[in-house]
């Protein structure tokens, strides 16, 4: 099973970082988090790489949901959002699929909350394609 939802977008990475926290917004998820693998990995093991964010996301209903049918469901919260820089002028954005929850879980009630986190999280990548 593939556990990602991928596009590609041809623009820079800084303007794409905050296409993302817009469609993500616009989708009910909030940011939470917020993590510079870039800045971590340069400042821990002195290596280089591309920029590279892991967004944090979460839309409180869902989580809310998710977590009322599967009090271990948190484990997989909050939603993960990858932003990456993919040459100078593209950026790949990379969002866990929803999906992982249900094969994941023995609970019934989270295949509503993934559909839905699902559709939400399509429509945001979606919205950074066009």
């Amino acid at each position: 099973m593939s556990y990602a939802m991928t596009i590609r977008v041809s623009a820079g990475f800084t303007p794409t970082v905050e296409r993302v926290r817009a469609a993500l917004k616009d989708q009910g998820f909030g940011v939470l988090t917020e993590i510079d693998m870039r800045a971590t990995l340069h400042e821990k093991l002195g290596v280089e790489l591309e920029e590279y964010v892991i967004l944090g996301a979460c839309n409180p209903p869902l989580a809310h949901r998710a977590v009322q049918a599967d009090r271990n469901i948190g484990l997989l919260l909050p939603c993960n959002v990858v932003v990456r820089a993919d040459g100078p002028d593209a950026t790949v954005v990379q969002a866990l699929d929803p999906q992982v929850m249900v094969q994941l879980s023995d609970a019934i009630e989270l295949r509503g909350v993934a559909d839905e986190a699902t559709r939400r999280l399509r429509a945001a990548l979606d919205a950074l394609s066009g």
